[in-house]
């Protein structure tokens, strides 16, 4: 494995890598790696020649309350990780390259931006844009690949590679959980013993509200009251969000249609941490 930092050598190396015929697969990522972005860096390494994971905590996405400082780091044990899921490429620029002084260009997405966690972090998809359309643009992919986990981002990338014309095609990797179905998250960590043995039920009510559907609930409110009290039940647990939408647009739902995909998201606070998760339902 080959660990870049300076962007244009990154993107020598793509250029000659598409000269030569190879499929270049990318995996971004802000480190501190686990199962699931190994999870991913697999599934690139199975669609492409070549796969470069990123790794890059981008301050652009943090609101200045937010935990960009404390946000946990490890980058010798990421250089292991990644090379063992196959990573050919690692590439790690610092924040002085990517954002020099005077930068002044962000790409925004409208409306699907501003709901469920752009309600919540406002400048948040701003700065998840912006550093994906400059990731593209330096390791120049054939292929991302994406969690589930973050399936608001997913939508607004997916719209971003539409209308900007990225030649990219976007994987959406499944949501990789621990054994009691916690998603993997690398803020996990700063879960205690207590708040870790709390926070599975966000999977829990996900799971409740699938139940509910599939026994033949169509009102979003009945399913989310449902949800509320599971998740209340938990003296550490506080609700900044639970959202029945469309899982292509993410326009909410009052009503479920028979027969359509609706995305099921919540964003909780376990403690001080917060975590998200989400299912997708066929009604």
């Amino acid at each position: 494995m080959k660990v870049v930092t300076s962007i244009p050598e990154m993107q020598e190396a793509s250029s000659s890598l598409r000269r030569a015929g190879k499929s270049i697969a990318v995996v971004p990522t802000m480190g501190y790696l686990h199962n699931g972005h190994l999870s991913l860096v697999k599934i690139a390494k199975k669609n492409s020649d070549v796969v470069i994971t990123t790794i890059f905590v981008n301050p652009t996405q943090f609101a200045p309350h937010e935990d960009f400082d404390k946000y946990p780091r490890d980058i010798e044990a990421d250089k292991a990780h990644a090379q063992s899921a196959g990573t050919d490429i690692l590439f790690t620029p610092d924040v002085s390259s990517m954002y020099p002084e005077n930068y002044l260009t962000y790409v925004e997405i409208e409306k699907i931006s501003k709901v469920l966690e752009g309600k919540f972090r406002p400048s948040h998809f701003r700065g998840v844009a912006t550093v994906v359309a400059k990731l593209f643009n330096i390791t120049q992919p054939h292929i991302a690949v994406f969690g589930q986990k973050d399936a608001q981002q997913i939508a607004i990338i997916k719209q971003m590679v539409r209308d900007l014309n990225f030649n990219i095609k976007i994987v959406v990797g499944p949501i990789i959980r621990d054994h009691d179905g916690l998603a993997l998250s690398s803020r996990n960590v700063y879960l205690s013993p207590q708040e870790r043995s709390e926070a599975i039920v966000l999977h829990q009510s996900l799971e409740l509200a699938q139940q509910i559907i599939h026994s033949g609930a169509r009102h979003s409110h009945e399913i989310i009251d449902n949800m509320m009290k599971l998740i209340s039940s938990k003296p550490s647990a506080q609700i900044d969000y639970i959202s029945i939408t469309d899982a292509e647009t993410l326009s909410e739902l009052s009503t479920i249609i028979p027969a359509t995909e609706v995305l099921i998201s919540l964003a909780v606070r376990i403690g001080a941490t917060r975590l998200i998760d989400n299912i997708i339902v066929n009604a």
